[in-house]
């Protein structure tokens, strides 16, 4: 059964015909956008691809200096985060509000956790010189590569923890707008949306952690 106060949702928008057809266009540019996403992460794959093929040896060097505990940890709170997500899109369908709310804010405590977890990553690297820059320092051979290594690590996963930080301030303002009752069976859309690009960001992270922690390197 609806929840009370789950009703006084958004309701039809003047240029739209049928809820089916709002919903239609905002997945519509949901996923234009979400394509864009995926042209300019894929340009900083293609990067570290190119770059690895040429300095394969200092890539795997830069590798061993990531705490692979820490990126395992990492990479199971944003699974669970997922989860959370998509329960909280089933709930919104179904004008659960409470459970809509409890399902958006145990997102946000997953996503500020591996945020968490990401800057003590980032603290670890600059307490070891390991920060491309003025005082970057490497002991070993190809200081250069493994300054490379170092920028697109910093890049891929700065520009990826940008991205969470930006679906955590839209996750808070969804939070507050499911408290009011403003989603309902009928219109979940932001929700949904939401959702999609939340799995988008997980997704990007199942690459960059084989990629920047595990490849060519013996656990």
């Amino acid at each position: 059964m609806p929840e009370t106060g789950a009703t006084r949702d958004f309701g039809l928008q003047h240029h739209f015909e049928s809820y089916e057809q709002q919903k239609e266009a905002s997945f519509l540019g949901m996923w234009v956008f979400l394509v864009t996403e995926i042209m300019f992460f894929g340009g900083l794959f293609a990067a570290y691809v190119v770059y690895r093929s040429a300095n394969s040896s200092a890539f795997m060097n830069g590798s061993y200096e990531l705490d692979i505990k820490l990126g395992t940890i990492n990479t199971a709170v944003l699974i669970g985060s997922s989860l959370t997500m998509a329960m909280a899109v089933w709930a919104a369908s179904k004008d659960k509000r409470k459970l809509t709310v409890a399902y958006l804010l145990g997102t946000i405590v997953l996503g500020t956790t591996f945020l968490g977890i990401k800057v003590v990553e980032y603290s670890h690297k600059f307490h070891d010189h390991l920060v491309p820059g003025p005082h970057f320092s490497w002991p070993g051979e190809d200081s250069a590569g493994v300054e490379m290594f170092f920028n697109l690590y910093f890049a891929m996963t700065g520009l990826h923890a940008l991205h969470m930080i930006i679906g955590i301030g839209i996750l808070l303002t969804l939070t507050v707008l499911a408290w009011r009752g403003r989603f309902s069976s009928r219109n979940y859309n932001l929700v949904e949306g939401t959702g999609l690009y939340w799995h988008f960001v997980d997704i990007v992270w199942i690459f960059l952690f084989p990629l920047l922690y595990l490849l060519g390197r013996h656990i």
